[in-house]
């Protein structure tokens, strides 16, 4: 398999400047909008720099793998300047939501060589004084099995997901974000909501708030324009979450109204919560992951079955190309 030397990270933030942490200065590079997150990059050590064109000739003439890990609001721009500077790259993203992603690289025509990525890891802070290089070790990463994805590009993509010690998942990028609409997005949406309803109770609730109100609120403790960011972009796929959740709700608390319970939702609710814990217990215990030749006849198949059952997938064998 081909592994680049180098990786070209666009945006040095919380997951990218983890990413550059997790590799090291000798395989990252990369650039960033802020000349502060710059500058603290590079007295870490990193080659980052405040000026995209240079950066992305340096990705071009190295062949680098170029990874986009920018807010969406500031995608378009980036891909831009991708494909007036380094076209021919290859290139992944590290944001939350692939189908808009996936449809902003296809228009500004960088789709011959894209996979999107997507690592399940953060925290409430951002910048680069937040990352960790630790940040993804044994998180589960994403990568892509969209239509046409080029086998080399998903290869190194999932090379890298490995090498910053995550596992790798692969499903479509509608598949993706009906999942995270579930896990993660609607996640954040309640946990505002809970965190509004505990700050109506006024000092003595926020007093008395012991774990349960902690846990569940502290993702609201991240940035709001980061919030929207990651929530609103997967739009269609939150309503439709939204709606089940809501309905959930307004059967409990009709329970709750006529019959002084709280009806299904809390054994419900209970089994939900248990076959996450079975799910997350048995990750490391279903055995080896499903190895897949990236371009072999049916490789896009194979990752997106295994995706559908939780299977964690790994690269086999050197990727097959047209004409192999």
């Amino acid at each position: 398999m081909t592994v680049t030397a180098d990786v070209c990270v666009l945006g040095a933030g919380l997951i990218g400047g983890s990413l550059m942490r997790a590799l090291g200065p000798e395989r990252a590079f990369g650039w960033n909008r802020s000349a502060a997150g710059a500058e603290a990059a590079t007295a870490a050590g990193f080659a980052v720099t405040t000026d995209l064109p240079d950066t992305l000739r340096r990705a071009r003439e190295s062949d680098a793998l170029v990874v986009v890990a920018v807010p969406l609001p500031a995608l378009d721009a980036v891909l831009g300047a991708v494909a007036e500077h380094a076209p021919g790259v290859a290139l992944t993203d590290v944001i939350s939501v692939k189908g808009p992603v996936l449809d902003a690289v296809r228009r500004h025509g960088l789709g011959a060589r894209f996979v999107g990525g997507h690592p399940m890891a953060g925290t409430a802070h951002s910048g680069w004084d937040a990352g960790d290089p630790d940040l993804f070790r044994g998180a589960t990463w994403l990568v892509a099995a969209d239509p046409g994805a080029d086998p080399d590009t998903w290869a190194r993509v999932a090379r890298l997901a490995m090498d910053s010690g995550a596992r790798i998942l692969s499903a479509t990028s509608a598949e993706h974000d009906a999942a995270v609409a579930r896990i993660s997005h609607l996640g954040h949406v309640l946990a505002e909501a809970l965190a509004l309803a505990g700050g109506r109770g006024g000092d003595l609730a926020l007093a008395l708030a012991a774990g349960s109100f902690r846990d569940g609120t502290r993702v609201a403790g991240t940035a709001p324009d980061l919030v929207r960011a990651i929530c609103e972009p997967n739009r269609d796929a939150l309503l439709d979450v939204l709606d089940d959740c809501l309905a959930d709700l307004r059967d409990a608390r009709a329970s709750l109204a006529e019959r002084g319970t709280l009806g299904p939702l809390v054994d419900d609710g209970h089994r939900a919560r248990r076959a996450y814990e079975e799910a997350q217990a048995g990750a490391g215990a279903a055995g080896e992951p499903v190895e897949v030749t990236p371009g072999a006849a049916g490789w896009l198949e194979e990752l997106r079955a295994a995706g559908a059952a939780g299977r964690e997938v790994r690269p086999g064998g050197r990727p097959f190309r047209p004409g192999d």
